[in-house]
């Protein structure tokens, strides 16, 4: 039932009782949810007594119906705004309380419009301004349930080092890139990925005005709200219990961004904000020029994380010393920290010069006395270069180069938008994007958070950065962009990556090419956009599976074994 049908049924519903209405015979709301409140008999009876309203307001667990008072307290406290679009959160962005009545647990949550909504974003152009229905949670449940259903796939095929191959499957190892509304391809990807990628990165719209976010402008901040929590929502469940994620935008929507992450992923599972130098010209038609983007860092679950595991690899030019003693190159260290510690602080005589040293003031030296002994015998104390320094720790190349280095919050050594620019622009002979993101941002994510062969997710794909350092470092991928040039940048720059493309991080790498990819699309209805319909619901674009044979859509029969195996009810 759609969503004015439901409001009207109900209305109808709760007025054969006139307990629930005034003396005009209008619903009396005030009497409505103080009966939910206190679970009134004649309310419950009268749900009961309704099948549609049963399954709509009721969960059953075993043989007992229980009904859920939230669900219809938020359907009987509905505003209406523009567009039959309802929700019942006000039309005022900031922090709120939790409203005790409604909610039984105390917390500090982002109330925005239409934050009980889902927003489909069907956007396929940059310039393209949608005007779309905010389907709400709760009274739009059947208009919901159709949008998430797992959409057709077509178009298959995989892209090898000899070209363009039909696919008989799409197996568990395949690198998939598909364009479609990122939206409805992440409910379709779910049940197949659920619990197994080990790290989400995106680049979404930054909400400026002059990117490619190009949502009902009178609600435009809180659009592309509701916008990234529909996708943030679903996007979570794709995680492992160790995966993270990692969202880059700048200072527009960050401060929103971080405290809707903060409810979506647990404020206890945030990580940190990394700050990545991403411009280093300066613009002087600012009042401040903007030089920074942020990195929003969150885990599925802090507590399954292994903080060794998020490591750099170490840089070997740092080891620039060699004693020629058999154990390799080695750098040197401070033989001091900061602190004080009573029983890391002795004198260290320096035996060349008979000068003796003392911690600085205010540190202590990093091991005890009579472990400095032992590094001392083991010629790994050196007093400088000249042997008339203080002490000094020796440590070796081939001990340290599996320990990695511990990533700070401040990215200031990566390449930036500009450098990313000019590789796209050398790829493809024009600029093509205003803020591109350079292969080595992507590649410390990456580097930091997965090993070889762990699966890495961008929903917002762009020019395809994130699959192409995923390929050129040996991670599975999953890509999905919904915008039309997907075909013409995106799986064209794969093919340059799979034939051995020297840009980027490839040098550094030694990549010489290979792998394959599967590229899908969501099967869109042929000329939806033009039928009547479109009009009206433009949320209804693509074939949702349970058409799949239905001869009307001509789907090829070798598509149709595909999308059963994909979708697991091959052998239904």
């Amino acid at each position: 039932m759609d969503t004015l049908a439901l409001i009207k049924y109900m209305e109808i519903l709760f007025k054969t009782n006139s307990k629930f209405t005034d003396k005009e015979g209008k619903l009396f709301i005030p009497k409505i949810l103080e009966s939910i409140d206190k679970i009134d008999i004649e309310l419950v009876k009268l749900l009961m007594s309704d099948a549609k309203a049963k399954e709509q307001f009721f969960m059953k667990i075993d043989d007992v119906y229980v009904l859920n008072q939230n669900d219809l307290i938020e359907f009987f406290t509905m505003n209406e705004y523009f567009n039959h679009s309802f929700t019942s959160y006000t039309n005022k962005i900031g922090l709120i309380k939790k409203d005790n009545f409604i909610k039984k647990f105390d917390d500090v949550v982002l109330a925005f419009p239409y934050k009980d909504c889902v927003l489909e974003g069907g956007q396929t152009k940059d310039d393209e301004k949608n005007n779309e229905v905010f389907y709400n949670s709760i009274i739009s449940r059947d208009e919901i349930d159709r949008l998430f259903e797992p959409k057709v796939l077509t178009n298959i095929k995989r892209f090898d080092k000899d070209g363009e191959h039909e696919v008989e499957e799409i197996i568990e190892d395949d690198n998939l890139i598909i364009k479609g509304n990122n939206l409805l391809a992440l409910h379709s990807l779910k049940k197949r990925y659920v619990g197994k990628v080990k790290l989400i990165y995106i680049d979404p719209p930054y909400n400026t005005g002059g990117d490619s976010f190009g949502y009902n402008d009178s609600f435009n901040h809180s659009t592309w709200l509701t916008f990234m929590k529909n996708r943030l929502e679903v996007a979570r469940e794709f995680l492992s219990d160790d995966g993270v994620i990692f969202v880059t935008l700048d200072d527009n929507e960050s401060a929103y961004l971080k405290v809707l992450c903060d409810e979506i992923f647990g404020r206890e599972n945030f990580i940190a904000d990394v700050i990545w130098n991403s411009r280093k010209s300066v613009q002087n038609d600012t009042v401040i020029s903007l030089a920074t983007n942020h990195n929003l860092f969150y885990a599925k679950n802090k507590l399954s994380l292994d903080k060794n595991d998020f490591r750099l690899a170490i840089d070997e030019s740092k080891f620039k010393y060699d004693d020629n003693d058999g154990r390799g190159k080695y750098r040197t260290d401070p033989f001091d920290a900061p602190q004080i510690r009573k029983n890391l602080e002795y004198p260290i005589e320096n035996t060349i010069t008979n000068d003796i040293y003392y911690p600085p003031k205010g540190r202590h030296w990093i091991t005890t006395e009579s472990e400095y002994n032992r590094l001392f015998e083991d010629n790994r104390i050196l007093f400088g270069q000249t042997g008339k320094g203080k002490p000094q720790l020796k440590k070796y190349l081939k001990e340290e180069r599996h320990k990695g280095s511990v990533s700070t919050t401040l990215w200031s050594d990566l390449d930036t938008t500009t450098n990313a620019t000019k590789h796209l622009e050398k790829l493809f002979g024009e600029k093509l994007f205003s803020t591109p993101k350079p292969e080595n941002l992507i590649q410390r994510i990456i580097e930091l958070s997965t090993n070889k062969n762990d699966l890495v997710l961008d929903f917002h794909l762009g020019s395809g950065t994130t699959c192409a350092v995923a390929h050129k470092m040996g991670r599975k991928y999953i890509g999905i962009e919904q915008m039309d040039y997907i075909e013409d940048i995106a799986v064209e720059r794969m093919k340059k990556v799979i034939e051995g493309e020297q840009g980027g991080i490839s040098k550094a790498l030694e990549w010489k090419g290979g792998g394959s990819f599967v590229y899908a699309e969501l099967k869109e209805i042929d000329n939806f956009k033009e039928s009547p319909i479109a009009k009206l619901n433009k949320n209804m674009q693509y074939l949702p599976i349970h058409d799949l044979e239905d001869s009307n859509y001509g789907i090829l029969e070798e598509e149709i074994t595909i999308n059963k195996k994909f979708y697991g009810f091959d052998d239904e």
